[in-house]
């Protein structure tokens, strides 16, 4: 085995440090979701439960509608997922292959729309929404996904049109001598090379709309339409009102919420580190 040299210890220890630091609070919060209410408010606090309270991830899924609001997710992140990577892909491929008037300054102010407060938009969205009669549905969840709308999307351009321009431009010339269209170009020749940036894309398309807060709390008034990020906020609530503490709870809940993205990353772990990669080969 070959010997390590001190600057790849030093790597590798500094390495080892952050992941620590990084990983600490979700660690306090497994450990947390398996304590009783006395251990989670013990001073000084201990670290490891006295008893596992298994129980504790039975009582959060049954206290609240969590399998509702699970539900409501996995729509809101299997529709966004879809509309942002397919609006996402045409976009990048219009921007990357097609040459037409205004493309570069239109390019810019897609970007420009990274550094928009989302906040900005909010009201209007909330207007347009209300006059479509969508509130209290998970249609603004859904919808606007499929325009490439918001940073997310042009973010995912951006991410997109860089893995394109590394595809050399002959093989479209070679597909179009043999009278191939635009259309058929896109779907067999650029979508096959850059199946690494698509999952990519759709790996950040997942977890942007599985994490949403801002958009599920402001669009949406039934409890039974929550998603999950508005959904934990009760297991806090129910304690300021009820003059009960819930902590356990909604440790329980967090630590369940958070394992389709966890899954996820694994599963596409390396994908998404070729897909990053690619990405940034070509300006």
């Amino acid at each position: 085995m070959k010997a390590l040299t001190l600057r790849q210890m030093w790597l590798q220890g500094l390495a080892l440090t952050f992941s620590v630091f990084f990983f600490g609070p979700f660690l306090w919060t497994i450990l947390s979701s398996f304590k009783t209410l006395q251990e989670i408010a013990a001073y000084p606090p201990t670290l490891v439960p006295q008893v596992w309270q298994w129980q504790n991830y039975v009582q959060a899924w049954v206290q609240q509608p969590f399998g509702r609001w699970t539900l409501n997710s996995v729509v809101v992140a299997f529709w966004s997922v879809i509309g942002l990577t397919v609006s996402s892909a045409v976009t990048a491929y219009a921007f990357a292959r097609f040459r037409f008037p205004g493309r570069d300054a239109l390019f810019l102010v897609l970007m420009g729309t990274l550094i928009l407060p989302r906040e900005v938009t909010l009201i209007p969205l909330f207007i347009l929404f209300k006059t479509l009669r969508w509130l209290n549905t998970l249609l603004p969840l859904t919808v606007p996904n499929f325009l490439a709308f918001g940073s997310n999307g042009a973010f995912l351009v951006f991410l997109l049109r860089q893995a394109f321009l590394t595809i050399p431009k002959e093989y479209d010339e070679a597909a179009k001598v043999d009278g191939a269209s635009s259309l058929w170009i896109f779907w067999r020749i650029i979508v096959p090379l850059s199946s690494p940036a698509l999952i990519t894309v759709a790996v950040f398309a997942f977890l942007f709309n599985w994490n949403e807060f801002l958009y599920p709390l402001v669009f949406l008034s039934d409890k039974a339409n929550f998603t999950l990020p508005v959904g934990l906020r009760f297991y806090q609530t129910i304690g300021v009102t009820s003059r009960v503490s819930y902590e356990h709870l909604l440790m329980a809940a967090s630590v369940l919420a958070s394992l389709p993205p966890i899954i996820l990353f694994f599963i596409g772990q390396r994908y998404l580190v070729q897909g990053s990669i690619t990405s940034g080969l070509k300006t």
